[in-house]
């Protein structure tokens, strides 16, 4: 594989990132923690990126797409990611939309898609429940056909983000008779503001308000919602998560950290020596960035294989384990670099008397100890690590 730019793809890289430069909110800047952002903070780059037509990279371009190459698309990734920007959220983008387009009928995507390139629609994921995280398909949501509509009653948690959504997508039990559990279930659309809906916040540790649960008591759905056929949802859902497990490896933004941590790393003294020197500190950042580097190449040949037709497959279950491997590790060494500043919570201190407060330690202190706490659940969620390696056991060696 020729990892070296032609002058196209150089050019293009000049180009993205003057766009970046001259429309890239300012107010936004180098962002920390995601509950530090508005919805109006997470739409801004979308709203922007649609009016340009470059919301949805991805998709075919008689659905918006921008039609750009493989290349392209990481240039595109790399150089959003050297800003740290916030990018258009995944349920929408990467989850729901590749869904619609590639399974719904033409009213609903005629419906849907316009408001996802744009991002004046937001979309929440309803799959994971209180007994069906890893196990999906042991879900208990039920849909109930009623004439023109289903009547769905269940809870789902985990939905992030659901407090500012205007459309979900669920995965419910359309047929409890099935012989096997993942033949009864549909993948239905449902408007958040459809009465019965009732999104309560999952309050995390450190106060912050990212995740819910979500009620669905008697919520009527017209028919027309179902995407698909009824009883298929397993199969769509599969598709959904493959293309969410390509998108949470996340290498162009892991790079980015570990330049940073080298940053951090050169600024911290250990017995008079900045701490980048210390052998076995950098013998870790250095063995990371041999496998990011690895990795790098995987997400690219996956690229490469849908430019040329062939979906996500268990390719995408490699990324999605090293990706969030790779992120954890790089938040442990962040930890470990910035040391006793890390401590949660210890982020400024009070004058004597109480008029205002100082930080406490360097700016890139922080965050660093909320950053690490909250990348646990990387290899949790989108499936976790060790269902992945099941699914790689099965399709790639058989067993």
């Amino acid at each position: 594989m020729n990892l070296d730019f032609t002058p196209e793809e150089q050019a293009f890289r000049d180009e993205v990132r003057a766009f970046i430069a001259e429309n890239y909110p300012k107010h936004l800047g180098d962002v920390g923690l995601r509950e530090d952002l508005s919805r109006e903070d997470f739409l801004a780059w979308h709203n922007i990126l649609g009016e340009k037509g470059w919301s949805v990279p991805a998709w075919p371009v008689e659905y918006g797409g921008t039609g750009w190459t493989p290349t392209q698309r990481y240039i595109w990734s790399e150089e959003n990611a050297r800003v740290n920007a916030v990018m258009p959220l995944p349920f929408g983008v990467s989850m729901v939309g590749p869904v619609i387009y590639t399974f719904g009928n033409e009213e609903q995507k005629a419906k849907h898609l316009p408001g996802i390139r744009s991002g004046d629609v937001w979309w929440c994921q309803g799959y994971s429940e209180p007994g069906a995280g890893s196990d999906l398909a042991s879900l208990k949501t039920t849909a109930v056909r009623d004439g023109d509509h289903y009547v769905i009653n269940g809870q789902k948690t985990w939905t992030t983000l659901a407090q500012y959504a205007d459309w979900g997508f669920f995965l419910c039990r359309t047929d409890t008779d099935a012989a096997k559990p993942q033949e009864g279930i549909s993948f239905i659309l449902v408007d958040m503001k459809t009465p019965g809906v009732e999104v309560k916040p999952i309050k995390l540790l450190d106060g912050g308000h990212e995740v819910n649960e979500t009620w669905l008591t008697d919520v009527r759905v017209p028919v027309e919602n179902l995407v698909g056929e009824e009883n298929k949802g397993w199969t769509y859902a599969k598709f959904l998560l493959a293309h969410e497990r390509s998108g949470i490896a996340g290498v162009a933004r892991s790079k980015r950290g570990v330049e940073k941590l080298r940053e951090i790393a050169a600024n911290e003294m250990v017995d008079g020596e900045p701490l980048i020197e210390d052998f076995e500190f950098a013998r870790k950042v250095s063995q990371l960035e041999i496998d990011l580097a690895a990795l790098e190449i995987t997400e690219l040949r996956t690229l490469a294989g849908e430019q040329a037709g062939k979906g996500p497959g268990p390719e995408s279950s490699i990324l999605k384990i090293k990706g969030t491997e790779i992120q954890q590790r790089l938040t442990e060494l962040t930890l470990e670099a910035v040391g006793s500043y890390a401590a949660p919570y210890y982020h400024s201190v009070a004058n004597d008397d109480g008029s205002n407060e100082y930080p406490v330690g360097p700016d890139y202190s922080a965050h660093a100890a909320e950053t690490y706490f909250n990348m646990r659940k990387t290899s949790i969620y989108g499936g976790s690590n060790e269902i992945q390696r099941n699914i790689i056991t099965k399709m790639i060696l058989g067993l």
